[in-house]
C-alpha cells in the first residue's frame, strides 16, 4: 500500500476509513491535518454537507471545504454485496474506522463494528453522533445547536414581538465532539499498536458540549452541599456566586471597558496586578483606597471605582491599552468579533490563512504547531468519488478488470454516476440512511 502523506507528517502511516454525514466528520479533519490518510467513503448520492449549509463557494459549502479538506473520497454503495466487500478490504488495512453519522448506520449495512473486528482485530472503531448510542435521546433527530441547548449553553432569546430566537453563539458540541473523538482515536491506536488489540469507542456531541462547560454544572452540583462546606472565595466574603460569571457580570476590576475606539477586557483581580495598573496610570490613590484582597478580587458593586475606571480607559485606544498591559504587567485583553479577528496582529502571527488557491476558500489552519517544522497545507476537500479509482488501485491493489466488474455491479454507484463522480465530482444530497442525527 502506498502512503498518502509524506513520511515526515506526525500521523503519516495511520489510515482512517470514514463514513460520515455533515458536521461529525470533523473528527478526522484534525487527524488529516496532521498527516493521517483519511478515506471518506460516500454513498452514490454523496454527503449532502456539500450543499446544505452556507456560505456556498462556487457552489460548494464552506463547511464541506473545511471539514473534508485533506481527505480522499471513494463512492461505495453499501447496499450491494460487492460494495460491502470493498469496504471490508479497506478496513483490513486500516487503523481506524469512523462512523460519524446516525448510530448504527454501518451495522444496518452489514459492516458494523462486530464484523469489522473479525476482519481486523487491531482496528479501532469510533462512533460519533448527536446524543450517543445509549439513553432516551439516542434516536432523536438533531442538528448542531441542539447539543448546546441540551447542555445549557444556548438559551432562547426574546425578540420583543412575542417570539423567541436563536442568538448568535459559538457552536460548542459540534466542534468539541470531534476533538474528543480525535483524542480517543489516537489513544485507541496507541493501545492497539502496543497490544495488537483494537477497541470500540463512541462520542456524543451533546456529552462533549456538557464536558466543555464542566465548571458551571459542577459548581451547581457542589452548591447542593451545605454552605458550611461549599462557599465562595474570601475576596467576596465567601458568598456563593452563580457559576458562569462568578460575580464578573457586576465586577469592576474584572470587566469590559470602552476605549477611545472600541473595547478591552480588564482583568486585574490580583492585588499585585491591580497595584501595577494604578501605579502605571499615575493613580496610586486608587490602590490606596481600594487595595482589595490578594487574589480573585473583582471589586463587585464598587460603582465609584467603576466610574473612575470608565473615564481612564476612555482616554486611550484599544491598541494603546494592549501595549500598556504588556509593558506594565497588567492583564488587558483585546475584544474582537469573528469579523474583525483576522485584523488582529496576534491572529496574523499565529493563524495565517490557508490559501483559497489551494483549498477553494480561505481557511484557518490547525492550531497544533510542531516547533521547528513547516506547517502543512492540506489538500482541497474532495469532490464526490474523486479518488475512487486511485484508492482501488493504490490502496487495495485492485487490477483494472476487477475495478471494471465493480463498476458494472453498481458497487461504485451506477456506471454513469461513477464516471461522472470520478471525472467531475458532482455533489448530490443523500446518505447511507436518512436523518440528521449526527449533527
Amino acid at each position: 500500500m502506498e502512503a498518502h502523506t509524506p513520511p515526515g507528517a506526525p500521523l503519516a502511516g495511520i489510515r482512517i476509513v470514514e463514513a460520515s454525514m455533515l458536521g461529525p466528520g470533523a473528527a478526522t479533519t484534525h487527524l488529516a491535518d496532521l498527516g493521517a490518510d483519511v478515506i471518506k467513503v460516500e454513498p452514490p448520492r454523496g454527503d449532502y454537507l456539500r450543499e446544505t449549509t452556507w456560505p456556498l463557494v462556487s457552489g460548494v459549502s464552506l463547511m464541506h471545504l473545511h471539514i473534508s479538506r485533506g481527505k480522499r473520497s471513494i463512492v461505495l454503495d453499501l447496499r450491494t454485496a460487492e460494495g460491502r466487500e470493498v469496504f471490508l478490504d479497506l478496513a483490513r488495512g486500516a487503523d481506524v474506522v469512523v462512523e460519524a453519522m446516525r448510530p448504527g448506520g454501518l451495522e444496518r449495512r452489514g459492516v458494523g463494528p462486530g464484523v469489522l473486528a473479525r476482519v481486523n482485530p487491531r482496528l479501532v472503531f469510533c462512533g460519533i453522533s448527536g446524543y450517543g448510542e445509549t439513553g432516551p435521546y439516542r434516536g432523536l433527530p438533531s442538528h448542531g445547536v441542539a447539543f448546546d441547548t441540551w447542555a445549557g449553553l444556548v438559551r432562547p432569546e426574546p425578540t420583543g414581538d412575542g417570539h423567541w430566537a436563536i442568538p448568535e453563539h459559538p457552536s460548542t458540541g459540534i466542534n468539541a465532539g470531534p476533538l474528543f473523538a480525535a483524542i480517543g482515536i489516537l489513544a485507541g491506536v496507541v493501545r492497539a499498536r502496543a497490544t495488537g488489540v483494537g477497541g470500540r469507542l463512541e462520542v456524543a456531541q451533546s456529552d462533549a458540549a456538557a464536558s466543555m462547560d464542566w465548571l458551571r454544572s459542577e459548581t451547581w452540583r457542589a452548591y447542593e452541599r451545605p454552605e458550611s462546606e461549599v462557599t465562595g472565595n474570601g475576596a467576596d466574603g465567601f458568598r456563593r456566586r452563580e457559576p458562569g460569571t462568578a460575580g464578573m457580570r457586576d465586577g469592576v476590576r474584572y470587566q469590559f471597558y470602552a476605549t477611545a475606539d472600541g473595547h478591552i477586557l480588564f482583568m486585574a483581580s490580583e492585588r499585585e496586578l491591580w497595584r501595577n495598573f494604578c501605579t502605571a496610570v499615575g493613580r496610586p490613590d486608587l490602590f490606596d483606597r481600594h487595595p482589595g484582597s490578594r487574589y480573585a478580587d473583582h471589586a463587585i458593586g464598587d460603582t465609584v471605582l467603576r466610574d473612575e475606571l470608565t473615564e481612564i480607559f476612555a482616554g486611550r485606544g484599544s491598541a494603546e491599552w494592549i501595549a500598556f498591559g504588556g509593558e506594565h504587567n497588567v492583564p488587558i485583553a483585546p475584544v474582537n468579533t469573528p469579523r474583525t479577528l483576522a485584523a488582529d496582529p496576534q491572529f496574523q502571527e499565529r493563524l495565517p490563512w490557508l490559501p483559497a488557491e489551494r483549498l477553494g476558500t480561505d481557511q484557518l489552519p490547525s492550531p497544533i504547531r510542531f516547533v521547528g517544522e513547516e506547517r502543512r497545507v492540506p489538500a482541497r476537500a474532495p469532490a464526490l468519488g474523486e479518488h475512487t479509482g486511485e484508492i482501488l488501485r493504490e490502496v487495495l491493489g485492485y487490477e483494472p478488470p476487477a475495478i471494471a466488474r465493480l463498476r458494472e455491479s453498481g458497487a461504485l454507484g451506477s456506471p454513469d454516476e461513477a464516471e461522472r463522480a470520478e471525472g467531475a465530482g458532482g455533489a448530490r444530497p443523500g446518505s447511507f440512511g436518512s436523518g440528521t442525527r449526527g449533527g
